[in-house]
């Protein structure tokens, strides 16, 4: 370090990619300091709220279930899915899209387990759009971590606080970043505004009054703040109309408020390179949090594959467009309808066994740890609790012991036109009179019965095909789907050492990024479409890199 730095590296922003960066940065012993805008009870950012899938490639829990996985199948999967198809813009993404496949069916596994972190449960997310060279996973491997998000983040917070206690890390929050520091076309700071103290709790949204300045010099600066999620005005100036259509009136928000984007606009203000920002992941699945934590906090459904899924006219949607299946097809074919929600309609059976909720604070008995609770919870008759309580308080479902009732609730609660009893009872019958055979020429049902060829989907996921409307599985349940903001693809462009980029195609010598605000790696290593699991484990890859490229400096 010069006399003017303070540290080896700045790291802004303590969320998962920022917390992964520090941990190898003190494991060199380099001296980091992390600042960020909320205060410490934040630590983990958005991760701590996550379900904790990790996507991982032929491990031994696939193998237990009689998964056959490979990282050659995991690749074709992953660029089936991402549809790279810009020169300039993928280039990089395209080199990280196989550097991670390769880190999900090498190290990755054994560089989380050797951290304390377990993920023995693989269920089958984003299941794709119908073909093998298509988008979607081919197999289950959205593995699902013991402890939830919360265990995630404590495998890197617990030796980033203990190198905090040595002195190697200090940590400066209520310190918002607004500009970097440049000299010489080097990154050598961040300055930005002290923002007044706060013990607010977790998630909740803090106040931005101003109470001073500050400026900190260092090596290296490494940006982790994040996307967009949360920030709807500039989510809708980047939305994909050409490709799925016009922007939703309504969104509800998946991540805290803090979750603002500033960071992409500051660092591309400074020179670096933003690429593929239209390149964006929201889910159709959407529900409003009845007890909310950030404002517009919405919750969603990952749902299993039964549920009837009609969109807000009452037609039923075209294959692929199931529930879990494929998430940017299922969007464009909802907002074609000039309408911004749709509609399950399902049974009690099926909401007992194919309804999770989305968040560690959704799911206490896996986040808790507790086996006993999580299988009386998941294995005994009635819905989990906290799905329990979404039907009884939550704004968006309608419960009815009969399709006629049902309807008139729906139409109660709806924000566009009134559903058609005689034409939502006709596409329920139809689907019906296809169950009382093992096969089909209903797409659904057909998915339904292959899905039932895993394991894991026929013990805990996937409901035994049964009829709608037959009063034994009753009663009905209605749920209105609204669109849920979540997740950026594209972002800050970098090389494989996690080095921003700039326009011209050269190194912003010492500026790094990692997580989200890069698109989990070279500004969008998702392309166009998640196959899920990948959100953490793209923080963790590439805040990993990061860390370990400075440090070899």
């Amino acid at each position: 370090m010069t006399q003017q730095q303070q540290a080896d590296a700045i790291v802004v922003g303590a969320g998962l990619a920022g917390l992964v960066a520090t941990y190898e940065l003190t494991r060199a012993g380099r001296k980091v300091i992390v600042v960020d805008q909320e205060n410490r009870n934040n630590l983990g950012g958005q991760a701590f709220w996550s379900l904790g899938g990790l996507f991982l490639v032929d491990t031994p829990e696939q193998r237990r279930l009689g998964i056959h996985d490979s990282a050659e199948l995991a690749l074709q999967d992953w660029m089936g899915s991402a549809g790279f198809d810009r020169d300039d813009e993928d280039y990089w993404p395209r080199q990280w899209a196989r550097a991670y496949v390769d880190f999900a069916a090498t190290e990755k596994r054994q560089y989380l387990h050797d951290l304390g972190l377990r993920a023995p449960l693989v269920g089958w997310a984003e299941r794709g759009g119908g073909f093998a060279d298509g988008h979607g996973n081919s197999v289950p491997r959205f593995h699902l971590t013991w402890g939830t998000g919360p265990e995630v983040v404590r495998i890197f917070a617990e030796p980033v606080l203990d190198a905090e206690r040595r002195g190697l890390v200090e940590f400066r929050f209520r310190h918002r970043v607004d500009d970097i520091v440049v000299e010489d076309d080097m990154a050598v700071g961040v300055r930005g505004a002290l923002l007044e103290p706060t013990d607010l709790e977790r998630g909740k949204a803090s106040g931005r009054e101003v109470v001073g300045d500050f400026e900190i010099r260092a090596g290296a600066v490494v940006l982790t703040t994040g996307g967009i999620g949360h920030n709807h005005d500039l989510i809708r100036e980047n939305w994909p109309v050409e490709r799925l259509g016009p922007a939703p009136k309504t969104m509800i928000a998946g991540v805290p408020a803090h979750v603002d984007g500033r960071m992409l606009g500051i660092a591309e203000d400074a020179g670096a390179s933003l690429v593929n920002r239209d390149r964006m992941w929201h889910y159709t699945e959407g529900i409003i949090n009845w007890d909310p934590i950030w404002p517009n906090h919405a919750i969603r459904i990952i749902p299993g594959p039964s549920s009837i899924w009609l969109d807000a006219n009452g037609d039923r949607l075209a294959p692929p467009n199931f529930p879990g299946f494929d998430t940017n097809s299922t969007m464009k074919a909802i907002l074609a309808t000039g309408h911004d929600y749709s509609w399950f309609i399902l049974t009690q059976s099926i909401i007992e066994k194919e309804f999770m909720l989305s968040g560690s604070e959704q799911n206490p008995d896996l986040t808790r740890k507790d086996l006993k609770f999580a299988a009386k919870s998941r294995l005994a008759k009635g819905a989990p609790g906290p799905v329990a309580a979404f039907v009884e308080h939550g704004e968006d479902f309608v419960v009815a012991d009969n399709l006629a009732e049902l309807v008139h609730g729906m139409n109660k609660i709806t924000r566009g036109p009134q559903l058609d009893l005689q034409k939502v009872e006709r596409i329920i019958s139809a689907r019906d009179a296809n169950v009382d055979n093992k096969f089909s020429k209903d797409a659904q049902l057909m998915a339904i019965t292959n899905a039932r060829q895993y394991l894991g989907d026929k013990v805990a996921r996937v409901a035994k095909p049964h009829k709608i409307l037959d009063p034994e599985h009753g009663p009905l349940i209605a749920v209105r789907l609204n669109i849920l903001t979540r997740k950026t693809l594209g972002g800050l462009e970098t090389n494989l050492d996690s080095a921003v980029m700039r326009p011209d195609g050269s190194v912003f010598e010492g500026l790094y990024a990692a997580g989200e605000v890069a698109g989990f790696g070279g500004g969008g290593v998702h392309g166009y479409n998640a196959l899920e699991g990948t959100f953490l484990g793209g923080c963790i890859f590439s805040g990993r890199v990061a860390g370990r490229a400075i440090a070899r400096k």
